[in-house]
């Protein structure tokens, strides 16, 4: 271990004794500001900046580690544009949307015109979402908390400007995908639900699901709109996974338990997904399977001919074909069953005894949908499982029952097996 070396080592005294008076009797940080050069006036940055520089720097710990672009000036041309406030975000897009419906209304169905008043209406919901995540950060955690602070007289008063454009940009992108001159398609859609998603407004979402498989197609035909029925069942009219799954935890966000049911049913259990599903997933598996028997014929006449000498051809094709008949669908189905009953992706719900094992395939994302709501409703700590009670909890365990699933199978929860 090295040693100091003392004559290195000085008293505070002695050290301090290097400084003038003056300075040393200064305050450190009138030092500090005399040090520093003089800056113009106009090119200190505004209020606005200053006070959004510190609630972002509070919020976001990587800032701290991340260079900073320079502060402009606020006369310069590429000053800070202040965001709108939340009254004529919503003006901007209900004029918006009255110029694309009377726009429709006129010349017919538009794509293109649909797409650009639901992008509208997305920047819009994106422009106030950062003033909706505040509000809701604001808000007690618990409805005691919120009832303490409402008999104390804490309780924030809700931003009622703000809460007012958040229902009329939602309302604004409904009046849009429902209207009869709009198709529905899957971009559409998407929209749809990442503008619902920013907003925190799932009320709507099952709703729209539904309207996106069974609304008629208009036609514009000699000057005229007619509308074509659509069938709901066919497999293009099958929701993508991802945006169910934007929807599914949207509504999960809100605490809204009948949006989130209704978000599964219409998008996981209806036939036009189960067909959809099994052209993606099915097809390519049941080509394989089709065309093992002529393979396995090949390599059976291929080991008569080319890898035995002690048989005639015809009782060495048959051996050969046997036995690579039975290796493969031996070895095959074992490996089908367990990747078919397999349980280790399942928290809390899971399949009733006796379902077979087609159906467990079919509505995989049902049952994870499912099980992804009640691990959100009930509690987070895993030893506490099965102890929730409640009418919502009751509701949620009985239409499980109804589906063919379990919620909170006693032999696989935690120190039960």
């Amino acid at each position: 271990m090295r040693r100091t070396n003392p004559q290195k080592l000085g008293s505070l005294c002695q050290q301090c004794s290097a400084i003038p008076p003056q300075t040393a009797r200064q305050p450190l940080a009138l030092r500090v500001l005399r040090a520093q050069p003089a800056i113009h006036a106009s090119n200190r940055p505004s209020r606005v900046f200053m006070k959004r520089w510190a609630s972002t720097s509070t919020t976001n710990p990587q800032a701290a580690s991340t260079p900073q672009p320079p502060v402009p000036a606020p006369d310069a041309a590429s000053a800070i544009e202040v965001s709108k406030p939340p009254r004529e975000v919503a003006q901007g897009v209900d004029r918006a949307v009255h110029d694309f419906i009377s726009l429709v209304e006129t010349q017919g169905p538009d794509k293109s015109a649909a797409a650009k008043a639901l992008q509208t209406c997305l920047r819009a919901a994106t422009s106030i979402h950062p003033h909706l995540k505040r509000v809701r950060s604001q808000q007690p955690a618990s409805r005691l908390a919120a009832l303490a602070m409402e008999r104390r007289g804490t309780a924030p008063a809700p931003d009622t400007e703000l809460m007012n454009a958040n229902l009329r940009i939602s309302m604004a992108a409904h009046a849009i995908v429902a209207h009869p001159n709009v198709e529905m398609t899957q971009n559409l859609l998407e929209l749809y639900v990442h503008t619902q998603a920013h907003l925190g407004r799932p009320e709507s979402l099952p709703a729209v699901l539904e309207l996106y498989a069974h609304k008629d197609k208009p036609v514009l035909k000699d000057g005229k709109v007619t509308y074509v029925p659509q069938n709901p069942n066919r497999a293009d009219k099958a929701i993508e996974k991802g945006v169910a799954d934007i929807a599914l935890q949207t509504a999960i966000d809100a605490k809204h338990l009948d949006a989130a049911l209704g978000i599964t049913e219409a998008a996981f259990c209806v036939k036009a997904f189960k067909r959809q599903k099994l052209i993606k997933q099915g097809a390519g598996p049941f080509m394989a399977l089709a065309s093992l028997p002529f393979g396995i014929l090949g390599l059976g006449t291929a080991y008569a001919h080319y890898w035995q000498n002690t048989m005639d051809v015809i009782t060495a094709t048959a051996i050969g074909v046997s036995a690579i008949s039975g290796y493969f669908f031996v070895v095959g189905g074992l490996g089908i069953i367990a990747k078919l009953s397999a349980k280790d992706q399942m928290r809390r719900v899971t399949w009733l005894p006796g379902t077979p094992l087609r159906y467990r395939w079919i509505r995989e994302e049902e049952r994870e949908a499912l099980d992804k709501i009640s691990c959100a409703w009930g509690f987070k700590e895993t030893w506490r499982h099965g102890e929730e009670t409640g009418p919502e909890w009751e509701g949620l365990r009985e239409h499980m029952g109804y589906r063919q699933m379990i919620l909170d199978r006693v032999e696989f929860m935690e120190g039960m097996n």
